[in-house]
């Protein structure tokens, strides 16, 4: 019932806000999701737009629950710059009675997504946002690829800067490059038999994939931190981390780490929180995307080698 009053509002709140076309000389009015899609697109936007940022930051994406203040938001907004692969579902309503101008960008469009392995044993709850893993930006060769789909969007609606554009996302692609290059070395330093994932869901597969990881287990068995384990679920996983000796299980700073805390006791594996799906604070060094990875790779490497 409060989804349907929502929806009713919704509709109601996008047929009277329409966005208004910007000045010659004012910034574009640019949307994004989560703040770390936001830092990606400011990279290439710089001065030329006005950047909002939909899910606050240090929210769980996956539990973000649009207000009605938010349709008006998304109206009003030139572009919306969205991840896809399901990270926003609560938003579809709002989606779905846009304007057929309105110009909406997800980021996962021509990125092959990670599937949730069949388990005979899994429960019908398991990842409810479906198969496709939607954490792309753990990857930074994902988020290389969000560049050009960034720099067209920008340059169909200002087509002025059109070169400058292309000239920021250039630039911000090589910092991507380096990324990439300072990991592999970070990540040469663990044994290969010590490179094993256990987080609070499965949250680091591109990750892990890239860089040689297994993505072992993961206390909510699903993409989504909506997903709740059974009893069954924490008994395999507890004695999966019996038997392997994993030392070690990764934390998001966005999900509530009680679950977490109950089976590092049962089991006496220590417990490292990572940023996931939100950027961190300016003192953790982790407030941009690339300080963000650089602080999750460092405390990955410390835990593990």
């Amino acid at each position: 019932m409060r989804i349907a009053r929502l929806f009713a509002l919704f509709t109601f709140l996008l047929s009277a806000c329409s966005a208004a076309s910007p000045g010659a000389d004012a910034p574009l009015h640019v949307l994004a999701t989560t703040d770390i899609i936001a830092d990606v697109v400011q990279q290439v936007g710089g001065e030329q737009i006005a950047l909002e940022t939909l899910i606050p930051s240090g929210s769980d994406p996956h539990a973000f629950s649009p207000a009605p203040r938010d349709a008006v938001r998304i109206s009003q907004a030139d572009i919306l710059f969205l991840n896809g692969l399901g990270l926003e579902a609560s938003l579809q309503p709002v989606l779905e009675n846009l304007p057929p101008d309105a110009l909406r960008v997800e980021l996962a469009q021509g990125i092959a997504p990670l599937q949730m392995d069949a388990d005979p044993h899994a429960d019908a709850h398991d990842s409810p946002e479906g198969a496709a893993d939607p954490h792309i930006w753990t990857d930074p060769n994902n988020v290389r690829a969000w560049l050009p789909l960034i720099v067209e969007a920008l340059s169909q609606r200002d087509p002025a800067h059109a070169a400058l554009y292309r000239q920021r996302a250039d630039a911000y692609a090589a910092q991507l490059d380096a990324l990439d290059a300072w990991i592999r070395e970070q990540v040469a330093s663990i044994p290969q038999e010590r490179r094993i994932l256990v987080s609070d869901h499965l949250v680091w597969g591109y990750f892990g994939e890239r860089y040689g990881f297994s993505q072992q287990a993961a206390l909510i068995p699903g993409f989504s931190t909506l997903t709740q384990p059974s009893a069954r679920d924490l008994a395999a996983l507890e004695d999966n981390l019996r038997k392997t000796g994993v030392p070690v299980i990764f934390v998001g700073n966005t999900v509530n780490p009680a679950l977490a805390e109950r089976v590092a006791a049962d089991t006496g594996v220590q417990l490292v929180t990572l940023y996931t799906g939100s950027l961190g604070p300016a003192e953790d060094g982790a407030d941009t995307y690339l300080g963000w990875m650089r602080y999750n790779v460092r405390a990955i490497v410390h835990a593990l080698r």
